[in-house]
Parts: structure tokens; sequence; C-alpha cells
């Protein structure tokens, strides 16, 4: 059986990602910050295993890496991510996107990588977006594609070293999605979304370690 884990799986890609693959009869460790209200999370058909995580909490991440070190993880796509919008931004609310967008997918990643890398498949995505191309910008009133940029130039500082340990790592650019942050006039569904980052993720080898790709596999600029 395939194992997947999916980091921030409450909603939107991430809950899409949870119900295709549960469906296609992988083991699913989805996290949340509301177990107890799981909603739509918790109504889905399949193995689908729920699992406490506020990305900014070290003890979080360590308790969701020690609960799931002698679980061979396949696939690990880190989705969670918030988008606070246009306009220049207080500086608590800057630390907190990047603590969320930027930082928290390595660290996250970082702590399971052991499980990672006990699995046959050996693959990660941490999600970015194509707004976070040629990012950060000082000064720049889009937070969001800044705290994007951030990603991407902290996963190429650390890819090496999980490629090292035999992962293949991406960046992934989920397309402009229909979600609770874009709203309904987005270009795609989530649905057709996750279809493309599954066929992206089932196709990766080697060669693709460290790429910037679209949910259609085509490298993005960084």
């Amino acid at each position: 059986m395939t194992n997947v884990a999916i980091i921030g799986a409450s909603r939107g890609i991430g809950l899409e990602l949870a119900r295709q693959y549960a469906a296609d009869g992988c083991r699913v460790y989805a996290t949340m910050r509301t177990p107890d209200r799981p909603g739509a999370l918790g109504a889905l058909k399949g193995d689908v295993r729920l699992h406490h995580l506020d990305v900014t909490s070290d003890t979080h991440v360590a308790r969701l890496a020690d609960a799931l070190s002698k679980v061979a993880i396949d696939i690990l796509i880190h989705n969670a991510g918030v988008n606070p919008g246009h306009g220049k931004a207080d500086p608590d609310t800057t630390a907190e996107v990047l603590r969320i967008n930027a930082e928290a997918p390595i660290v996250t990643v970082s702590a399971l990588l052991d499980s990672v890398a006990a699995s046959d498949q050996k693959k990660v995505a941490v999600m970015s977006s194509v707004q976070g191309s040629g990012r950060p910008r000082a000064g720049s009133p889009d937070l969001y594609g800044d705290s994007k940029g951030e990603l991407n130039k902290r996963f190429r500082d650390i890819e090496p070293q999980w490629r090292d340990r035999g992962v293949v790592a991406i960046a992934l650019h989920p397309g402009y999605v229909q979600t609770d942050m874009t709203g309904a006039y987005a270009a795609i569904t989530p649905a057709e979304s996750v279809t493309g980052i599954r066929r992206v993720m089932a196709g990766l080898s080697a060669a693709d370690a460290g790429y910037f790709l679209d949910y259609r596999g085509k490298e993005v600029a960084w």
C-alpha cells in the first residue's frame, strides 16, 4: 500500500488531495489544526488518518514526526499555507505569513524526512506558487508572493541535502485554483489541479529532483 502524507488537508487543494489518494486505495495521513472538528476531511471514504498539526508549533511538528516514525511515507505533500491578500502588512502579519509559508514547509519536511527516506517512492512536494517567481522583492505589497519566493529560496538551499538521502523533492505550483483563498473566479477546480498534481508525483524520477514544476509537469521559472 502507498502511504501518502498531506500537510494541511482540511480544505481546498489539501482536502482534494486526501480525497483522491484515499479513493485510489492509498493510506492517507492528513493533518489539520482542528481534528476535533474534522468537517469534510472526517467524512472522506477510505483509509484516512487524521493528525493534529499547527505548522507554526515546533511541539506539534515533533509530535507528528514521532507519530509517523514507524511509517514509510512514499509521498509527502506540504500544502498548508495562508494568503493575507495585497497591501502593506504590519510586522506581526509579515512574520506570521513567512513562518507559515516559507519556514514551516522546510521544517516539517525535514522532521519527516527519515520516514520518507524509508519508503519505496521517496517523493516530496512543497506547495509554492508562480507568484513566487522572481521574489522576494523588498517592499512589495504582495506578501503572499514574497513568502512563496522565500520558500523557493529555502527549498533550493536545502534540497541537495534531501537528495543525498535519496529523496526526490520538488517545488510545486498547483495552478490558479478555485479555493477559499482565490474565490470562484480562478481558472481550475481543485479536482483538476489535484488530478494533475497526482500525475506529476507519479511520474517523478531522480532527474526531477530540485525542480519547480506546475500541476501539468511544466517547469516554472524561479
